[in-house]
């Protein structure tokens, strides 16, 4: 539905309301401070509906401005997520729309790796859900365990995976500077 299909929409409702409410233009106009001639054409479709305009009418009447409007109904808020296999790794987005923050439930399998560090733009969060999940941050090589966090700049060569004892789930949070791909970077060694 289009702007234009949901404008085209308000006129009939004003008038079917008013009517509803036995409320002659005249009434609606003493109430309201808007004309009987552009209240009319309002209902006519003859004037486009403003914000302006519909608020009044709507205190008048008593009803929420999204009634007058005829705002579609919220979607089915449930992101129904597919798992995306990548590197060994199973993702399941849990954001629907591109672009800005992003989310994901991430399951690592068990295995044993080499850490291989990385930098990109942005800003990374993760909590643990279950498992132990290995984090290198810079010269930082830490465990961590459910129900522990980590946020740091991906400026900072950074790594996260298995501990090798076993699978490990957890939440990612990111802007869309970590969508960007990789750059390899290592850090400077003692």
């Amino acid at each position: 539905m289009t702007a234009d299909d949901v404008l085209a929409g308000v006129g009939p409702r004003l008038r079917q309301l008013r009517k509803e409410r036995e409320v002659t233009l005249a009434a609606l106009s003493a109430s309201t401070g808007i004309s009987v001639s552009t209240l009319s054409r309002l209902e006519s479709g003859q004037r486009k509906p403003s914000l302006e305009l519909l608020l009044p009418i709507a205190q008048a009447h008593q009803v929420p401005l999204d009634e007058l409007v005829g705002a579609p109904p919220v979607t089915d808020p449930r992101v129904r997520a597919r798992p995306i296999v990548r590197h060994g790794r199973t993702h399941w987005p849990l954001t629907r729309q591109p672009g800005g923050l992003q989310a994901f439930k991430v399951l690592e399998p068990q295995r044993a790796q080499e850490p291989d560090p990385r930098t990109h733009e942005g800003y990374e969060w993760l909590y643990v859900l279950s498992g132990r999940l290995r984090l290198v941050l810079g010269e930082h090589d830490v465990v961590l365990a459910a129900g522990e966090a980590a946020e740091f700049d991906t400026r900072v060569p950074h790594w996260f995976g298995s501990t090798g004892e076993g699978p490990v789930e957890f939440l990612s949070l990111f802007g869309p500077q970590g969508e960007r791909m990789h750059v390899r970077a290592r850090p400077a060694r003692p």
